[in-house]
């Protein structure tokens, strides 16, 4: 059964007043796209027999049967943490999405890869001997595809971001953002050879005709539970702060790109172990 993101989408509207319950619905729905009404992943079988269509009769004496087209390949199940700034029931949530690990949290980092500030951030993911998810953007891959590569290499997961960061994405034309998704996955996959399971927003300017083509190139809408601001560089104990507040099941977000990221390092080098003290794992989506 295949969910009509469309018509999801009008009822979303009409029933859901905040924006965060309107995008992890649509995100759900369009993971159910994918992944099947009962949320189970399909089988090769049954997804090579979905796809296998009956070709056109040709006058041949002795036709031969048509091979069967190769089944695309799909992401794997949605695993990330919960989305907690939402304020939809958690049993609710549970029945929509798989439930993150026991005492996870994600840090997510956007905007690069940058030849300063990535390979610091880099440097300290490693010291604490954690695993990010990089939101990159691909002029930023294209120009820097060796340093694309450490990301991958280093165990970290790679997603899409855009090809130019448009802040006014939501506003845009469906053949604008299809050019904006699809560049950025063809230099993300030429790069790394990673094909990116999950889409960010830039500025999280997130529209029907975004979440659309989101499900349509096979990738899940991430949003994010704590925003520090860092990309306004509010000082490091601001940024601080607002990281300390993450908690069990929560998405934050980071920047290693975009300007100065000096107090993001700084941050991150205090709030890190502070985190995991308090029992917090962290996790890639």
């Amino acid at each position: 059964m295949e969910v009509d993101l469309a018509g999801e989408a009008s009822k979303l509207a009409s029933r859901l007043a905040s924006r965060r319950e309107t995008l992890w619905l649509m995100g759900a729905a369009a993971g159910l796209t994918v992944l099947g009404a009962d949320g189970a992943r399909p089988s090769n079988d049954s997804r090579a027999a979905a796809q296998t269509t009956t070709p056109r009769a040709r006058p041949a004496a002795n036709p031969a049967p048509p091979p069967k087209p190769t089944p695309k390949p799909r992401p794997a199940a949605w695993t990330p943490a919960k989305l907690t700034a939402v304020k939809t029931p958690v049993r609710e949530l549970s029945q929509l999405s798989p439930a993150p690990p026991p005492k996870s949290i994600a840090l997510t980092i956007d905007d690069g890869p940058n030849p300063k500030w990535t390979p610091q951030m880099l440097d300290l993911l490693a010291e604490e001997e954690i695993h990010a998810t990089f939101f990159i953007i691909g002029e930023q891959v294209k120009e820097y595809p060796k340093l694309t590569r450490r990301i991958a290499d280093a165990g970290h997961q790679i997603c899409n971001h855009t090809e130019t960061h448009p802040i006014g994405i939501g506003g845009m034309s469906a053949k604008r953002v299809r050019k904006e998704i699809v560049d950025a996955h063809d230099r993300i996959a030429d790069a790394t050879g990673v094909v990116p399971q999950y889409f960010r927003s830039p500025g999280g300017a997130w529209s029907k005709t975004v979440l659309e083509l989101t499900a349509e190139h096979g990738m899940l809408p991430i949003d994010w539970a704590v925003d520090p601001r860092d990309w306004a560089r509010p000082g490091v104990g601001r940024i601080r702060r607002s990281l300390l507040a993450g908690k069990e099941g929560d998405i934050v977000l980071c920047h290693d790109g975009g300007g100065d990221r000096s107090q993001t390092i700084k941050a991150l080098r205090s709030a890190i172990p502070k985190l995991k003290k308090r029992g917090l794992t962290f996790v890639a989506l």
